[in-house]
């Protein structure tokens, strides 16, 4: 009986240490996506600039 409840809470021990380290890994693995999704917008965007012609471009008008 003692050893059960030994192991119990060695296994609980555990399962709370590797939950704990995960979510002490979120807010980096949130800013990488956000870094992520603001090169591939700006990727985006570059390209979108790079395929349009020259002579096309709108011209501000006085």
């Amino acid at each position: 009986m003692t050893l059960g409840i030994l192991a119990f809470f060695g296994v609980l021990s555990i399962l709370l240490f590797a939950i704990r380290g995960f979510l002490d890994q979120l807010p980096d693995v949130f800013a990488s996506a956000r870094r992520a999704r603001i090169a591939w917008r700006d990727l985006k965007h570059e390209r979108t600039e790079e395929e349009q012609p020259e002579g096309s471009q709108s011209q501000p008008s006085a």
